[in-house]
């Protein structure tokens, strides 16, 4: 479920599919949140086992993805400006 432009943590982007930098301060934490984990799991994780690692990319990726596509800008193939 997406949100409308003025309640969207995440701005579609303009050109291809998905969404781009945050535009509100949670999209902001979100974003530093998957930074942190995926930078801590790049130093500990594969000392520990790679198998670890490549499970946190895929559960901090798919976490992510979900929050953007729930707290995001409807999103759709995009080319540019559209009011041109």
């Amino acid at each position: 479920m997406s949100l409308p432009k003025d309640k969207a943590w995440f701005s579609a982007k303009r050109y291809g599919w998905g969404w781009g930098l945050p535009m509100k301060w949670p999209g902001w934490v979100t974003m530093v949140l998957y930074l942190v984990a995926m930078t801590v799991g790049a130093i500990w994780l594969p000392t520990v086992h790679i198998w670890l690692f490549i499970g946190l990319c895929v559960i901090a990726s798919g976490v992510l993805i979900t929050i953007c596509w729930w707290k995001g800008e409807p999103t759709k193939w995009r080319w540019g400006d559209e009011d041109k």
